[in-house]
């Protein structure tokens, strides 16, 4: 089956004086799913999205987006994306029906649009007040509500949920996975990576201006392996610990004899915990603790970023 990309560019390039901000970026996120950008500061995130929305010109390279190149027809791609800033655009005189009525009226959509999205968003009961009388959470989906009036095919989220409540972070979450099930396609710029790990099929770490890892979260942590930790009864058993771990995991273990813990590194996919207990057992080291997990994502990013893991 052919796959359709919503947003395909190739070589992208984007320079600031002696600043290269984007160095021959690859990018391809198919039609439909919800891709996760993440990166350190400064490695070129937010010039990305610029360029991909129209807001900036490379210098270098090709993008297209919703199907349409964005430097040949950018009025093309405006009409068929959305994009959502770190923070809200509404007008806080305004109501939050106004508001969306007068999106609805820029836009030339019908006005129960905005009816139709204040329902969905939980926002029917604040309708008639002021948005400068919304919380952070409300302001939040009001702001992403108007981002939706004109249908896009393409959502940019830009730090979508910064600043809110588990309760708000949360009732974005559903909404941009019921926007992924509807069908339109979703980029989303996030620093916190269990948004990322929750909502995107898919993730590019943007680093140096360039995509130096791309997959799946399961993929992404594959990369990274999974880690175990054991607590030894006494400390003098800390050193044969950590040298089953080592002889296990293939990986150097990290002591801590205030903790009385030992833990290591594995990519061994095989390597279950009972076989840990019983090598520990074997080798006289009594126990009070033992786990094997995988890997968070943030542990995969900083491992990624700081070039732990050969791209």
């Amino acid at each position: 089956m052919t796959t359709t990309y919503a947003v395909l560019s190739e070589g992208l390039e984007k320079r600031f004086g002696e600043v290269r901000a984007l160095r021959g970026l690859d990018l391809a996120v198919a039609a439909g799913t919800v891709c996760g950008i993440l990166g350190p500061n400064g490695a070129g995130k937010t010039t990305a999205v610029r360029v991909l929305t129209t807001l900036a010109a490379p210098d270098g390279g090709s993008a297209r987006v919703a199907g349409h190149d964005v430097v040949r027809d950018p009025a093309a791609v405006r009409r068929r994306i959305a994009v959502t800033g770190q923070y809200a655009s509404v007008d806080g005189d305004l109501t939050g029906a106004e508001n969306l009525r007068l999106f609805a009226k820029l836009l030339r959509s019908p006005l129960a649009r905005a009816d139709e999205l204040l329902e969905r968003f939980g926002l029917t009961g604040a309708a008639d007040r002021p948005a400068r009388t919304y919380s952070g959470g409300m302001r939040r989906r009001l702001d992403l509500a108007s981002s939706l009036i004109a249908r896009p095919e393409v959502l940019f989220l830009d730090e979508p949920t910064t600043g809110l409540d588990p309760h708000s972070r949360g009732t974005i979450w559903d909404a941009v996975r019921e926007l992924a099930d509807e069908g339109t396609t979703v980029l989303l710029t996030t620093q916190y990576l269990e948004e990322a790990d929750r909502l995107a099929d898919d993730i590019v770490l943007i680093d140096e201006g360039r995509a130096a890892h791309r997959g799946t979260p399961a993929e992404l942590k594959a990369l990274v392996g999974g880690y175990t930790q054991v607590v030894v009864a006494d400390p003098s058993g800390l050193h044969a610990a950590a040298v089953v771990l080592d002889r296990l995991t293939g990986s150097e273990p990290v002591l801590d004899s205030e903790r009385n813990t030992v833990g290591a590194v594995t990519t061994d996919p095989t390597l279950t915990l009972p076989r840990i207990v019983r090598e520990l057992d074997a080798a006289g080291v009594p126990l009070i603790d033992a786990g094997l997990r995988a890997p968070t994502l943030d542990e995969v990013f900083l491992r990624l970023t700081r070039g732990e893991i050969p791209v």
